[in-house]
């Protein structure tokens, strides 16, 4: 099976799980609750996603400067945003963006294992905050969450509580492990994390990290938060803390385009225990899918799409 084909089959898996999800969940009430939607709260998540992805910019170009690549402001804004209308548009999720985040910067100069690296621990670094906060909110939950998976509700408390702690940790401790390994030893690709993990502003750019990592996903759950108000859906904090975590990794699995069908089977199911309904769910996971799709808009109008001279030739101005 060729590339074409495998994009052809993603594209056709997501919209017949779209459409399977649409449909149980009753496409006449989601369409009803779809039109209520207040615009203002809509607006409000929009500005929300938009905020998170400009933190996610900022985030990015401190890794990849922590590593050795050199990038302007400027730059890391346009292709941050230009690679959310690829991710919006590309069979594979957050994949097709990522690659070209990593082929874009590696085409100004700076070191392929450094372009590559800044990409991918920033994708983690994501991913790392993600799964942590959504620990915790699952913890605050707990009263909810607990009887559905039938386990006490002070060992449910207990075990999101120390695997978050035990998350949040990993990467110091596997950062510090690395900082003592001998270079000669390591392959090629790691050398530039390697030599940042040695410096000693580390512990900074760690926080720095973690920081704006936790503000990208407050950012995040607010936008989904909002987009929910909208649909009239009214929730703790820490419902949306939880339910986060498994909408947005089932959107990031590269089986679909633009994460379509998956993220709304998995608000469908991580909303449910809280009482919401299934239609008004799945309009939560499409209310996020297009904010994804305005945002990849707004940054084709605002930076223009990828050219051709940087897709193949690296970037202008450089």
């Amino acid at each position: 099976m060729n590339r074409v084909q495998k994009a052809c089959l993603k594209a056709a898996s997501g919209a017949l799980l779209l459409g399977a999800v649409a449909y149980f969940a009753d496409p006449a009430a989601l369409w009803a609750r779809l039109r209520a939607a207040n615009g203002g709260w809509l607006a409000a998540g929009l500005c929300a996603a938009i905020a998170s992805n400009v933190v996610s910019a900022w985030r990015w170009r401190a890794l990849a400067r922590w590593l050795g690549a050199e990038m302007r402001w400027p730059d890391a804004l346009r292709w941050y945003f230009q690679a959310i209308g690829l991710n919006a548009l590309l069979p594979g999720a957050v994949v097709g963006g990522d690659v070209y985040r990593a082929v874009v910067l590696q085409r100004t100069g700076q070191s392929k294992a450094a372009s590559s690296l800044s990409v991918l621990l920033d994708r983690l670094s994501g991913l790392w905050m993600l799964c942590a906060i959504g620990a915790l909110g699952a913890a605050v939950a707990a009263p909810v969450l607990a009887p559905v998976v039938r386990v006490p509700q002070a060992w449910f408390i207990a075990a999101m509580l120390a695997g978050a702690v035990l998350w949040i940790a990993l990467p110091w401790g596997l950062l510090w492990w690395l900082g003592r390994r001998d270079a000669a030893r390591l392959p090629a690709w790691l050398r530039p994390l390697l030599q940042a993990a040695q410096r000693p502003d580390f512990h900074v750019q760690m926080l720095v990290q973690a920081a704006s990592s936790a503000l990208v996903q407050v950012l995040s759950a607010g936008a989904l938060a909002l987009g929910g108000l909208a649909l009239g859906i009214h929730l703790p904090v820490a419902a949306w803390a939880f339910a986060m975590a498994p909408i947005f990794l089932m959107a990031a699995l590269p089986v679909s385009v633009g994460g379509w069908g998956t993220r709304e089977a998995a608000s469908a199911a991580a909303l449910a225990p809280f009482g919401v309904p299934a239609a008004v769910a799945v309009g939560v996971g499409l209310v996020y899918g297009v904010y994804a799709l305005v945002q990849g808009a707004l940054g084709a109008l605002a930076f223009g799409l990828p050219s051709q001279r940087e897709r193949e030739a690296g970037v202008e101005g450089h």
